[in-house]
């Protein structure tokens, strides 16, 4: 794990002492050395998902490929590319932080790794 970021560790530390079961695994995953990060393109994405639902990927989103549903897509980090994808395609792109914020029990979130 990345011992010097910070807002990685507080991310980890916060989901950690929910209570729910997703949290606590997605925690697990973030918590994981940098060789065994996820990292997730946006046509594995399209691919596995369905239309209107929300997506968690503990990692990284990556822009390879085309989004053609309207998804939430909550992750730790974006790269450009599939910001501005996930934007074009109705969806939204938010941090693994406001979705726990806005939705503390899991409920319909879908972890893809």
């Amino acid at each position: 794990m990345e011992k010097n970021n910070q807002v990685l560790l507080s991310l980890i530390e916060g989901l950690k002492r929910s209570e729910k079961p997703i949290w606590k695994k997605v925690a697990y995953e973030l918590s994981r050395p940098r060789r065994q990060k996820v990292e997730v393109n946006l046509s594995r994405i399209d691919e596995l998902a369905a239309d209107e639902s929300t997506v968690l990927v503990p990692g990284k989103v990556l822009g390879a490929g085309a989004l053609s549903k309207k998804l939430t897509i909550a992750a730790f980090s974006f790269s450009e590319k599939a910001r501005a994808l996930i934007g074009a395609s109705g969806g939204k792109a938010v941090t693994i932080e406001s979705l726990h914020k806005s939705n503390p029990e899991g409920r319909g979130v879908t972890i893809l790794k």
